[in-house]
């Protein structure tokens, strides 16, 4: 059960923490380190590829509809041009998605309902915690593939 005016604030806090991770271990991210691939032969190996990732996973129209939010209030995406763009979308992005699951309205513990399909009956909270893990593995990746371009 949510506290009265904090509703689901254990997992917005914790996506507000991981998220700010993210952003702190990006500062200063050159555009030479943004498509930097450390194998020649797989773009998806670049931190460019994983920040708009982590933007499309974070904040996709089917997060907002599998809430029960409106889709038109989903983030308008649109690939990065440069390393200081994809930072600042994914902070915005995730920025959203934190102020759409503190919304009051919002019951995690509801299910998705059948716009999720196979998946309509898992509760709102497992497609917010599936979405936490993918933010959190992907940033974990950029954050390695930042660390490759240092030594190589």
């Amino acid at each position: 059960m949510a506290i009265v005016g904090y509703p689901n604030k254990d997992v917005a806090e914790l996506f507000e923490q991981t998220g700010q991770r993210l952003v702190d271990r990006m500062a200063g991210l050159t555009d030479d380190e943004w498509i930097w691939r450390p194998i020649s032969d797989d773009e998806k190996v670049t931190v460019r590829w994983r920040l708009d990732h982590i933007a499309e996973a974070v904040g996709g129209r089917r997060n907002w509809e599998w809430v029960g939010a409106p889709a038109s209030d989903a983030p308008k995406l649109s690939p990065a041009e440069s390393a200081r763009t994809a930072v600042k979308t994914a902070q915005s992005v995730m920025d959203e998605f934190v102020a759409l699951i503190r919304r009051p309205d919002l019951d995690l513990d509801q299910p998705i309902g059948p716009i999720a399909g196979p998946y309509g009956d898992v509760p709102r909270r497992g497609l917010v915690l599936h979405t936490l893990d993918e933010l959190i593995h992907h940033a974990a990746e950029t954050a390695l593939i930042r660390d490759l371009y240092a030594a190589r």
